[in-house]
């Protein structure tokens, strides 16, 4: 990636100032590939805001963030074709791996794809998934990185192993394709894998939001293939729990063969997040019913595994509310769901159907009411007065009736939830760290600003505050419930957390403390510093003590340099302390064309007397890769 030489660029900025308009410069031209690769120039679009000209002038560095803020972000959802199948050795630009950083794999996946060789556009949700692997050996120092696409259905059938070519011939759930047939196009479940990654029992998955999980060779990332991880006999309901009976299982029943026969929906409908509960070494995974995306009722379905993937549990609920599920939270007792509302768009339903606008346009928010949902399903409801499980004593409240919370927001991800009974008084106290938007600001159709009339990224969008109000965009939120000893709710508040007023998403913790109380949250967040969209993408990490309002500690990795989610990674030699750890984050530097894996100590990072960097690893530019979701730590077992 080329920087354009300053003198010019200031030049040309006046002149288009002077003519009320802005023009970026071009998006530099794609990289170059061995064996005639080629990674496509990345979404584009026009400049629209306007800072005037004597303040451009007498400030250089607001000059160079007003040309490059919106072709910095189309840079981060550029394609990459390329693939590192053999092990590549990364230079340490920075410091150096400490010998004490403990062995193992990171892997951090997302969309590799966004534009085909037929002039379609996708979405970045369907963007084909693209698997990045870092091994780092502590003992060495050494590091190397690999990188394959996941060998889906859609990628077999939309990529020309022969040509290596590719025609987009799947929708996708949040795309409309240009070079290929629009009008009766069924093909809309596009599992691409890209959302979530997981290692767990010896076993490496990648996982997507609506449909089974496909599994990868954690040496080679050969995709080995789609793995049902438990038997389905259809939707089905246990008698007792059943609450919508009659007309809308009706609808249900013609529901399904039109999504399973020819949309080719899987009746259960997986979420990509999944829960570790390491007090019983478990693995939980969620799913919805495909038809209940239409229907004014909910039904989810948790699954329980042990350490060597066998189904130990299983429980469904049904809940008489339109929601939507992208994240949840875990207790000791509880599956927690924040009950984001959405209700059906009948025009976009038609639309969607015919082809003219994506799928997801059937639905939209329902703002209807000023609350938040807040579900707490019992992990353990075949026990009554007690599970048992841990000899705590629950009383069942209903937990059809959900918990209001006095402020609408929109949950998006989950950082830790964890509970504490009062022995003395007999109430429950849980609480949930996660991340959340106003109603007003979230939008299936713009999501990562992407237009699907244009088949281009608005970035604006993602820096939207309604009248200055920043608190519409995601933030960090602290959500605390009491339950009184008769099961019902004493109190519920719903606040910032830490009072960290930016925009912030991606919560994580040190995975030992997840399900316990813990100190220290870490997120994405944004320096505040540009001018051009100062929210997202992020460019910082911040660290936020729970028991210390005022205390906060960031690194931010610097201008025209963007983040992506943090993974804490416990030290080798861990001595208990809850952030005695590394912080590994991947870092776009977009204007030296580079990828980097940053080393952060998660004690000093922020300190005045470190900035926190322990290693600064960099990517060969030919195989620099877009903006990643989720990732996983996988430590090497010691035998």
């Amino acid at each position: 990636m080329h920087v354009i030489a300053s003198k010019p660029r200031f030049m040309h900025a006046l002149v288009c100032l002077n003519n009320n308009s802005i023009t970026p410069p071009k998006f530099p031209p794609p990289v170059t590939l061995p064996a005639g690769r080629h990674v496509p120039r990345a979404i584009s679009i026009p400049t629209t805001t306007i800072t005037p000209p004597r303040e451009l002038a007498a400030n250089p560095e607001l000059l160079d963030d007003q040309l490059t803020a919106f072709s910095d972000y189309q840079s981060l959802f550029a394609s990459q074709r390329s693939e590192a199948v053999e092990p590549v050795a990364l230079r340490v630009v920075e410091g150096a791996i400490p010998p004490d950083f403990p062995s193992g794999a990171y892997y951090l996946t997302g969309p590799g794809l966004f534009t085909d060789d037929h002039g379609s556009t996708v979405h970045p949700l369907d963007g084909h998934g693209y698997l990045r692997a870092f091994e780092i050996n502590g003992k060495t120092g050494r590091a190397t990185f690999m990188s394959r696409y996941i060998r889906t259905e859609a990628h077999e059938e939309e990529r020309d192993p022969r040509t290596g070519g590719w025609r987009f011939t799947h929708r996708g759930p949040f795309s409309v394709l240009k070079g290929e047939k629009m009008i009766g196009n069924t093909k809309v479940m596009k599992n691409v894998a890209n959302t979530s990654v997981l290692h767990w029992g010896g076993r490496l998955f990648c996982l997507w939001e609506g449909g089974d999980p496909y599994e990868i060779d954690s040496a080679t990332l050969d995709t080995i293939g789609k793995v049902k991880l438990v038997k389905r006999c259809g939707a089905q309901n246990a008698p007792e729990k059943l609450t919508a009976a009659g007309f809308w299982d009706v609808a249900a029943q013609i529901l399904r063969p039109v999504l399973f026969g020819v949309f080719k929906m899987s009746p259960k409908r997986f979420l990509s997040h999944y829960k570790i509960d390491g007090k019983r070494n478990r693995l939980i995974i969620m799913s919805c019913n495909a038809e209940d995306m239409l229907l004014p009722r909910s039904t989810f379905t948790f699954y329980e595994f042990d350490a060597t993937l066998k189904l130990v549990q299983q429980e469904e609920y049904n809940i008489p509310d339109h929601l939507m599920i992208h994240d949840w939270a875990l207790t000791d007792n509880f599956y927690v769901l924040f009950g984001n509302r959405i209700k059906l768009d009948l025009p976009g339903s038609m639309r969607a159907v015919c082809g003219l606008s994506p799928m997801i346009s059937a639905l939209s928010v329902n703002p209807s009411k000023q609350t938040s949902p807040i579900y707490l399903l019992p992990r353990f409801p075949r026990i009554s007065g007690q599970t048992n499980d841990n000899k705590n004593n629950v009383v069942q409240r209903d937990w059809r009736v959900p918990i209001e919370a006095p402020s609408q927001k929109w949950v998006l991800h989950v950082g830790n939830a964890f509970e504490h009974r009062d022995e003395v008084i007999g109430k429950l106290h849980i609480q949930v760290q996660a991340s959340g938007c106003s109603y007003r600001w979230f939008n299936f159709q713009k999501m990562f600003g992407y237009d699907w009339r244009s088949g281009k990224l608005d970035p604006s969008m993602m820096n939207r505050g309604d009248d200055g109000e920043d608190k519409l965009l995601p933030h960090l939120l602290q959500v605390s419930i009491t339950l009184g000893a008769n099961g019902e709710c004493d109190n519920v508040s719903l606040n910032d957390l830490n009072e960290w007023g930016r925009a912030a998403d991606f919560p994580a913790i040190h995975p030992d403390y997840s399900g316990r109380q813990n100190k220290y949250v870490y997120a994405a967040t944004s320096s505040g510093s540009r001018r051009v969209l100062p929210h997202f993408p992020f460019d910082t990490v911040v660290k936020l003590n729970t028991e210390d309002r005022s205390s906060a500690q960031t690194w931010s990795a610097g201008r025209r340099r963007f983040i992506g989610e943090p993974v804490f990674v416990p030290r080798g030699n861990n001595n208990g302390e809850e952030d005695d750890g590394y912080l590994l984050v991947v870092e776009y530097a977009v204007s030296r064309g580079r990828c980097h894996l940053v080393v952060l100590d998660g004690k000093e990072m922020g300190k005045s007397s470190s900035k926190g960097v322990v290693a600064r690893l960099e990517v060969p530019s030919h195989l620099n890769f877009p903006l990643g979701f989720h990732g996983f730590w996988a430590p090497t077992k010691i035998d």
